[in-house]
Order: C-alpha cells, then structure tokens, then sequence
C-alpha cells in the first residue's frame, strides 16, 4: 500500500485560465439509462462544465472556501427522505429464526451491481449452505426476455452493516439459463486460476479510487458554473474548503470493517470530491469478493446521503483519473531476494501488455485510454515502463521494496470501474501459470 502521492508540477494548472478550460470538458460517463435495449445499456450525453466566469468572478471561488461548498443535492430524492423515520420500524422485534440476506451481482455491464433480498429461517455458515436463486436477466443486460432467468450462486457471506445482527451480504456469481457463466462472470476464471496456484500465496492489495457527484452530474461541492482552484492542496487534506463528505467516507470505513471486508485504509484525493480506499491484503478470488462487497457498501451508504458514486477512470478532463493499482505478492516476493521474482514476474507483464489493458477496464481498454495518457501520475496506455517509486511507469516497485530486496508491485494500469476479478485472474495466470 502506498504511503503517499504526490503530483508533478508539470501536470498541475499553472494558472486561472488554465484550470478553467481543463474544467470546460469535465463530462460523466456513468449515470446511464435504465432501459435495456437487446440486453445493452445506452449511455446517457456527457454533460460539461459552464465556465462563462470573469477572472474576477473566479478568483472569488479561490478567496471564498464557502462558494465551493455551495448549495448541491437540491434536486436528489434520497437527500430530502427523512433519515430518521426508519429508525421507528428497526427496532421492530424480528422471529428469532428469521434471517435477512441481501443477494449481491454483477450486471451485464460488468461494472454495476444489483442486489436483492430474502428471508432465511437459519444462520448459514458458509456459502454453500445457501440456496441458489434467480432473476429477471432480461432486465440486467444478462439474457433475452423470452429465456430470461438467470441464476445466482453464493460465494461470499459478510455481515450486513445496515441490518446487523445475524443478517447477511452475500456476492454471487451469475449463470445463464443452462449454468453456463454468463459474459460478465469473471469470478469462475478466477476462481479456476487461483486453484491452481494457491500454494504459492498470492496476495492482493486494491486501492481503490472513485468520485463523489451531486444529483446534477457534477462533483460533489464544484462551485455552479466553475471549477475549484488546481489540484494540490486537496490529496490528504484537512478543512472545509478541501475535503467534501468526509462523514459519508467514515461511514464506509466502519461499515467495511464491520462487514469483515479487509479494508486497510482511506484518504482523500488529488481532486476535490475524488477519495480512495484500500482493500487487502486479500487471498487470490477472495480480492475480487471482498472489493466487490465494499463497492455495494459504498453504493448503499451514498443512496442515504443522497450523492453518486462514479467509477468513471476520467470523468473531468484536466484532474487527475481514477485507478484502482493492485499490489501484488507472492509467497516467493516476499521471501528473501524476492526482489528476483518480482523481476521476472514484471519481465513477463512486458510481454503481454495491451493483453492485460484489455481486461483493466469493462470496455477493453477503451475507458482507460481517457486515463492512460502518460500525464496524471500515468503511464502512456501504448507503452510498458516500470521503475522504483515511480507513479508514472506502469508497474511501481516501492521505495522500500527495493531497499529490502523483498515485498510486492503495483500494476498502475487497472482502472477504477474494472473488475477485480479479471485483473486478479489476468495478474495470478501471467505472473505464476506462465500463461
């Protein structure tokens, strides 16, 4: 895990003027629209940042740290919901052999989740005490209306943060009508490769970056019209005026540590409203579980404060993307001189390079390109590098790795909207199955 970032100056927006047309193309890929046509989401348009502001006009956003947390969430549903009232029905005395359990999936976007809920009369102890399950895979992008259920299979059980007691989250993985995987289910490939190599302890550590925006699109606290000032005092910063939703941040922390998902840490980001959380470290497909799970966690927890998570790897133009860097160890890296390993599993990351890009992203490389542009603490999407604490190669061998001859790298390429089990999969079967 990294122990901080920091930003090239040659990256940063050396003026007002500079900073304002970076902003002029901020635009959101990622709220889309609900109505499937053949099993295929349409995106909705991109939308853009007015920046018809005088430098004067501006200047008052970088004099006023009020301005930038100006008035949002006007328009969203969830924010003007009571959050009080369901308070009167939890507490509500549930039969004692009633269980709640909360199913999790993977939509036929690859990046979107789903879930729904059922009712248990015992406490399971490992998935496969629960039952499968189905659903309307014509309404996920997952099968055609006149086939359309879809199955689900349990894989993973955390504790429910928002119900508690003995209720349950649990991820599935989906299959097709004659239990084949269906298109989006990475997990069985992972699953598979993780079988064959788990003697050699291969562990994970995700850090995962995303963006708060408000109900119109935009991020969370951009003052209207504009943008705030360049990026810098933003990453790990403290204040009113820097950081936005810290409580909705903290939230997801305690409900991921209470979950049982491995989360190692959080901070704020290089862009105001941008955050990360780090997963792991996590045991082969378990990585992909425990990820997924926190994502939902998210999800859930910005549904009550009514704001949007965005996965997006660039959703404004001119700031820095968002990545999810997987650290990467095997028991042999992190043995003496494993340093050598590390370097022969980076030897044969070169070589397949634009194959790993295109499973970094759920569009084949295509999201990452808008990331992966060699600016941004990046490296050029076309071009294989790595380097010791280098942030813009696409493999990093930390500072201390290096002086200790042992420990882990950091594939800089994944995207924040992948599927960690692909990336997991892709890592385990190039680094040790010498695929």
């Amino acid at each position: 895990m990294r122990a901080h970032k920091y930003v090239r100056a040659a990256n940063r927006p050396q003026s007002i003027s500079e900073c304002r047309a970076r902003c002029s193309s901020l635009s959101t890929r990622t709220q889309r629209n609900a109505t499937y046509e053949r099993a295929t989401l349409k995106p909705l348009p991109r939308i853009s940042i007015s920046t018809n502001m005088s430098d004067a006009a501006h200047g008052q956003v970088e004099d006023n740290p009020k301005i930038l947390s100006g008035p949002v969430l006007t328009n969203s549903p969830n924010a003007v919901l009571s959050k009080t009232l369901l308070g009167r029905y939890n507490d509500l005395p549930l039969p004692a052999d009633r269980i709640l359990a909360t199913y999790i999936w993977i939509d036929g976007t690859g990046e979107h989740l789903r879930s729904k809920d059922r009712t248990l009369t015992f406490i399971p102890k490992r998935p496969s005490d629960l039952p499968d399950w189905n659903f309307d895979g014509s309404s996920t992008g997952q099968a055609d209306g006149h086939n359309s259920d879809t199955f689900l299979v349990p894989r993973a059980i955390y504790k429910d943060p928002f119900r508690r007691g003995n209720h349950i989250l649990v991820m599935c993985d989906t299959f097709t009508y004659n239990m084949k995987p269906t298109e989006s289910n990475h997990r069985v490939k992972c699953e598979e490769a993780y079988n064959e190599c788990k003697d050699e302890e291969p562990w994970f550590g995700i850090e995962q970056e995303y963006i708060l925006l408000d109900s119109d699109l935009r991020p969370f606290g951009w003052p209207p019209g504009g943008c705030p000032p360049p990026q810098g005092p933003y990453y790990c910063g403290v204040g009113a005026n820097k950081v936005f939703a810290r409580d909705l941040v903290e939230a997801h922390y305690r409900c991921c540590l209470y979950a049982g998902v491995p989360i190692a840490g959080t901070n704020a980001e290089v862009m105001p409203s941008q955050w990360e959380f780090q997963v792991g470290p996590s045991v082969g497909v378990g990585a992909g579980d425990d990820l997924w799970i926190a994502r939902y966690i998210l999800h859930r927890l910005a549904e009550e404060y009514g704001v949007i998570v965005t996965f997006d790897p660039k959703p404004v133009q001119g700031w820095n993307g968002s990545g999810a860097h997987t650290n990467f160890s095997t028991k042999k890296m992190r043995g003496p001189d494993g340093i050598i390993e590390i370097e022969k599993a980076i030897d044969k990351l070169s070589k397949v390079h634009m194959k790993h890009i295109k499973v970094y992203d759920p569009r084949g490389g295509k999201d990452n390109e808008r990331r992966l542009t060699g600016l941004h603490e990046t490296a050029s999407i076309n071009d294989f590098s790595a380097g010791v604490a280098n942030r813009g190669s696409s493999i990093r061998i930390p500072r201390l790795v290096a002086q200790d001859r042992c420990g882990y790298f950091e594939d800089r390429r994944p995207a924040s909207n992948c599927d960690p089990y692909a990336v997991v999969n892709a890592l385990m079967r190039t680094c040790i199955l010498n695929e």
